[in-house]
């Protein structure tokens, strides 16, 4: 993932997570950054697992290659996620967490605390997310060490 112009987003979210998933939805549109919503589509309680799968597939399928999650603590999903081979899903609460996340990490997936934080950091996170490279280097050796066999 280089940045914002070579990634095909996908979302997913719990209930908790539905309002700031469908505010991150929006400021994806209004930037025409492509994106598929994995759901889900109401603040109707559900399983944040599911959703998280879903996302997860996708990536692994290669329907989407990024992607936002949010729950209502992110760590649900976050921990969903992560239970797949090649996801680096990564839980980040600030701009500079989310910025270490795929500069040093190589995140493809930036899961958020919806109940935690406003819509302006959150659409700073993105940003920052969608707009920050892997930084490579002394870094791929660490990243290449998350996956195990």
């Amino acid at each position: 993932m280089e940045n914002a112009n070579s990634c095909r987003m996908g979302l997913a979210s719990d209930h908790a997570g539905y309002e700031l998933k469908d505010f991150i939805r929006q400021v994806l549109e209004q930037k025409n950054i492509p994106y598929t919503d994995y759901g889900t589509y109401s603040a109707e309680s559900v399983s944040y697992a599911t959703f998280g799968h879903r996302l997860a597939q996708a990536i692994e399928k290669g329907e989407v290659s990024c992607g936002i999650a949010v729950c209502g603590s992110g760590n649900g999903i976050n921990m969903t996620l992560n239970k797949h081979q090649g996801i680096r899903s990564a839980l980040c609460w600030n701009e500079e967490t989310a910025a270490l996340a795929r500069a040093h990490n190589d995140a493809n997936v930036l899961a958020l605390p919806g109940r935690f934080l406003s819509k302006e950091v959150a659409e700073k996170m993105v940003n920052v997310f969608l707009n920050t490279s892997f930084e490579g280097g002394r870094h791929c050796e660490r990243v290449a060490g998350i996956a195990c066999s």
